[in-house]
């Protein structure tokens, strides 16, 4: 059996929960004129995502303000925190959910990887290897 490549390999189921779900799904659509690539493709990933109560939510998965750990063919070993624009910061590791990775990340659990495109064009692919929400961050 042949692997299949990355442009036909498909995507990995991801979870997003109701509330970030309808908050992502307006900043997109907000955006869909200023950052059309990564509104669109944030807009996408709401579509494909299934969609739960925050209480169903596993506590592996990336969601607004996780603190996300992976490994990237581009970046190695990383940890950032998945934010919302206004709350962006790269000098903190604090990482935009409407850039290119920040979309590719949410919804995604640990172990899983993704295949995204940069805003240069460049194809990478990232897996998360941990994801702490904020409160067992702080603890």
């Amino acid at each position: 059996m042949t692997q299949p490549n990355q442009k036909t390999q498909r995507k990995p189921k991801i979870i997003v929960g109701e509330i970030d779900h309808e908050r992502l799904t307006g900043l997109a659509t907000t955006a869909l004129e200023r950052i059309p690539e990564v509104a669109e493709e944030l807009l996408a990933e709401m579509d494909r995502a299934k969609v739960v109560a925050p209480a169903k939510l596993p506590a592996d998965v990336v969601r607004m303000g996780s603190f996300v750990t992976f490994d990237s063919d581009s970046a190695q070993h990383r940890r950032v925190q998945l934010v919302y624009p206004g709350e962006a910061d790269i000098e903190q590791g604090r990482i935009s959910v409407l850039t290119p990775i920040g979309a590719a990340l949410i919804g995604l659990a640990a172990g899983q990887s993704i295949a995204w495109t940069a805003r240069d064009g460049k194809k990478h692919v990232l897996t998360v290897t941990a994801v702490e929400q904020p409160a067992m961050a702080a603890a």
